[in-house]
């Protein structure tokens, strides 16, 4: 049925669809980019189009369903059913199909080489870790599903909490005022890579730190490989993520690192003579790094420099900092180190931004001041702010990924935005 909408050329309509071409539904106008009325609006319309009918679908089980139609369509729209001797739900599910069958999601145009996202900061306890292995996990989600997504009003709300509340309330849960919605994963093939010897990452997510003695990509940047690196590689919750999301393991020889990158040519490009066997098959290569200045920390940042061909922004240095005093000390060396080597090297090396974690306003003025002074910087912009929540330290002692063990928790959505500031 149809009933009128306030004023304006729409009316709302009442049917059914079953579950399942709802859900299709709203993916496939998500990933175009569309409204769903507009979506079901172009269905009604070419089905009614059509020289004959099409063939049924399955409609058993449905759901009620409402939208809104330009004023008049619902009306043809029924009265072509009529003719064709069809009920208004096949009628409607018919054209729902057929606006899904001819709008496609086109695969993504493949880059020449993947982003390179060098997560970084000297300081240890910051979460670099976290925060890359839920950045790759967010990009790595199913393209055919939806999931809450927390997008940049995050920042803004946040700093309200810190202005209004002097008492530190609760900094950020109104899911209205943050922006929450629901969208497609981002469906990216992504490899981590556990840089650091003390291997977080590596045992976070629950795989097996690689043997001292065998081989590991120490050896492979040291110039005595023993394998090819891709076989060292394994698939990171296969259920989860498909096939998509990747990690190349960390061996506590990695401690050695700065030693034997001192005797080996051209050192700063270790890490990518290292990965560059592995670039083909990933879109997405994040670099969780030590807590470092030394001569990894160089060829981490020399391999995410911008390329040959490369647009700005697409690869470089992710900085992770905690609102408080200390992380800005560490700041202030890391980027330091940065500019000495875009100086000596005559490298183009890009800020992709910073991320705020273990947020928590009601730390008072120290948090939510420091809060305000990362934001003050502006280049490079904060890009993301995770809370301090318990959902991470429970996955971590799961030994899961945040993002499958706690999908709708506050910092798996959070991780979600971050994602797409760097896709």
């Amino acid at each position: 049925m149809s009933v009128p909408a306030s004023p304006g050329d729409r009316e709302k309509v009442v049917s059914k669809l079953p579950g399942w071409l709802r859900q299709n539904l709203k993916i496939r106008a998500a990933q175009h980019g569309i409204e769903i009325q507009t979506a079901v609006e172009h269905g009604v319309e070419a089905w009614c189009a059509l020289a004959s009918t099409r063939a049924p679908v399955d409609t058993s089980g449905a759901d009620p369903f409402s939208t809104f139609l330009p004023a008049g369509q619902w009306d043809h729209f029924r009265a072509v059913a009529s003719q064709r001797g069809v009920s208004l739900i096949q009628g409607l599910a018919q054209s729902v199909q057929l606006w899904l069958d001819t709008h496609p999601v086109s695969e993504a145009e493949r880059p020449a080489f993947p982003r390179r996202v060098v997560v970084c900061n000297q300081k240890g306890g910051v979460g670099k870790t976290s925060i890359a292995a839920g950045t790759g996990e967010a990009l790595a989600e199913d393209p055919e599903r939806l999931f809450p997504v927390r997008m940049a009003k995050q920042l803004i709300q946040a700093l309200r909490a810190s202005d209004s509340d002097s008492d530190g309330a609760d900094g950020g849960q109104d899911d209205d005022l943050l922006g929450v919605e629901k969208l497609p994963g981002l469906g990216r093939r992504v490899l981590l890579v556990d840089f650091d010897p003390q291997c977080h990452m590596t045992q976070q997510l629950g795989a097996t730190p690689l043997p001292i003695g065998g081989d590991s990509l120490t050896k492979h940047m040291g110039g005595t490989p023993e394998g090819k690196l891709s076989d060292l590689i394994v698939a990171i919750d296969e259920e989860t993520f498909g096939d998509r999301l990747h990690l190349l393991p960390a061996c506590h020889d990695a401690f050695l690192l700065d030693v034997k990158l001192a005797s080996v040519r051209a050192r700063e490009a270790a890490l990518e003579r290292a990965l560059a066997p592995l670039e083909d098959d990933y879109d997405v290569i994040l670099v969780d790094c030590p807590p470092s200045l030394g001569m990894s920390m160089d060829a981490a940042a020399y391999y995410g420099r911008r390329r040959e061909g490369e647009e700005p922004g697409r690869s470089g240095m992710l900085i992770v900092v905690q609102a408080e005093d200390s992380s800005a000390d560490a700041y202030e060396l890391l980027t330091q180190q940065i500019e000495d080597l875009r100086g000596d090297l005559n490298l183009e090396l890009d800020y992709l931004g910073i991320v705020v974690n273990l947020y928590d306003a009601r730390r008072g003025f120290i948090a939510t001041s420091s809060l305000k002074g990362w934001i003050a910087i502006e280049d490079p912009r904060v890009v993301g702010l995770v809370g301090d929540l318990k959902e991470q330290k429970e996955a971590v002692r799961m030994k899961r990924p945040l993002l499958s063990y706690a999908p709708r928790s506050e910092q798996s959505v959070a991780m979600r935005a971050l994602a797409r500031e760097l896709r």
